[in-house]
């Protein structure tokens, strides 16, 4: 069974749509949209401020998402893919992103929509990703602009593929 647990006096709130792993965690006051997946060994810890999480957000193995203590919560759009091992952290990140596999989005960052933030990634402290880009290194920089085609061929197929998955999970 996953841990999931009120603390504070907040109890997530997660719909019955969504998949959570048997060892995922999910704490605090943490609200969840439809079609979310939280998969395994992955953390949402909603113990120290708020989390918020869109619709078809899927929270991949060993992700952690947090915030910071009467400092900043994490707010998470629709149509977002958090990579394996991917730490976000105190920031907000708005709909059809990607956030790549071992990558770090720190607090105060935004991300804005039809973005992607590569693998390995580290955005620092209050970075802005502007709209239809894609940011990679450490510190993590504008790279390209993303076509129309990555946003279809990546962003909206990973989010859409995660759904998929899960249901193998619930049938």
């Amino acid at each position: 069974m996953p841990i999931i647990q009120t603390v504070r006096g907040k109890t997530p709130i997660i719909p019955k749509d969504c998949f959570i792993a048997e060892n995922a965690t999910i704490v605090g006051e943490v609200t969840m949209g439809n079609q979310c997946s939280v998969w395994f060994s992955a953390v949402v810890r909603g113990d120290v401020n708020f989390i918020k999480i869109g619709n078809k957000v899927n929270i991949q193995d060993g992700a952690v998402i947090h915030g910071t203590f009467e400092k900043a919560g994490t707010t998470i759009g629709n149509n977002v893919s958090v990579g394996h091992n991917a730490l976000v952290h105190g920031c907000t990140i708005h709909d059809n992103v990607l956030v790549g596999m071992g990558s770090i989005i720190m607090d105060g960052c935004v991300v804005h929509s039809n973005s992607i933030v590569a693998a390995g990634a580290v955005v620092t402290q209050n970075t802005i990703i502007e709209s239809g880009s894609i940011y990679a290194g450490v510190p993590a920089k504008k790279v390209k602009d993303i076509s129309k085609a990555l946003i279809s061929g990546e962003i909206n197929r990973i989010s859409d593929a995660y759904i998929k998955y899960a249901s193998w999970f619930t049938e």
